[in-house]
């Protein structure tokens, strides 16, 4: 998969490159097609000019500079997210077929127009390339998952604990009735005997009196 995405990244970044190159230096070509959605751009945009001449140059500079980086492999899945993002005014703009009256423009123009829905639909897809590895997503949700867990794990191992502790408190309080209770009974046996000797005590002085 490595010297797959090696090869094909170039492949997808070509063209891209080669015609943002040649909108950098040479704006004029393409600003008449750019002006219908040069004003609908800039309003979303605020910080974007209004001229449609540097707004060409612009979205050249960025199909040059993130078509490179994708064909390089330098963040290739912000650079393919980048230029998807400059390939949905250019094909407004310069493909919309559905304006043309003569059969045969309006034929080529659709087939442009879906040219670049199908460059939009690669860009997407290297876009969402992780490499094989997990993605953000994936990793955030795994992580929530080894949180939750963890915690049921710990309130687990609380109640456990609790329980535990709690048996423990039963069995020294069993354990103290008992031996209380069993002080209790020798007290008693012993008061008794105690009681019965001074009975018999006494029985025997009455005995010697008489």
């Amino acid at each position: 998969m490595a010297v797959l995405r090696k090869c094909a990244r170039p492949m997808l970044a070509s063209v891209f490159v080669t015609g943002g190159l040649q909108t950098v230096r040479d704006p004029q070509r393409a600003a008449p097609a750019a002006e219908p959605v040069a004003a609908s751009v800039s309003s979303r945009i605020p910080w974007l000019t209004e001229d449609p001449e540097k707004l060409v140059r612009i979205n050249g500079a960025v199909q040059l500079g993130a078509g490179l980086m994708l064909a390089t492999g330098r963040l290739p899945r912000f650079a393919a997210l980048a230029l998807a993002g400059t390939l949905v005014p250019t094909t407004l703009a310069g493909h919309a077929w559905w304006k043309e009256k003569d059969p045969e423009e309006r034929a080529a123009q659709r087939t442009q127009f879906i040219k670049n829905v199908s460059l939009f639909g690669g860009l997407l897809i290297a876009a969402a390339d992780t490499h094989g590895k997990p993605s953000v997503a994936y990793r955030t949700r795994a992580a929530a998952t080894t949180g939750r867990r963890a915690a049921r794990r710990t309130r687990r191992d609380a109640v456990d604990a609790l329980s535990g502790a709690a048996d423990g408190a039963a069995g020294s309080v069993r354990s103290l009735s008992e031996s209380t209770a069993g002080s209790v009974r020798a007290l008693s046996e012993n008061a008794a005997d105690t009681v019965r000797s001074l009975s018999e005590s006494a029985q025997h002085a009455v005995a010697r009196h008489r």
